[in-house]
């Protein structure tokens, strides 16, 4: 595992003890939701990875 899945289970974590605390989330769905919420972290890190590379590269539209 890399340095930004780590990051990513990390963020999840934070955003799935919050939604708990709030109550959006409960314990006997917590695997479906951990699994959905830490998809969208890494897609969205992996996007912005992907758009900053293009920018470095001066492939930016």
């Amino acid at each position: 595992m890399d340095k930004i899945e780590k990051q990513a289970l990390q963020v999840t974590k934070e955003i799935v003890v919050k939604f708990i605390e709030v109550g959006r989330i409960s314990p006997s769905n917590f695997s479906e939701n951990f699994s959905s919420i830490y998809a969208d972290v890494i897609a969205s890190v992996r996007a912005q990875q992907n758009a900053a590379t293009e920018e470095a590269n001066g492939d930016s539209k």
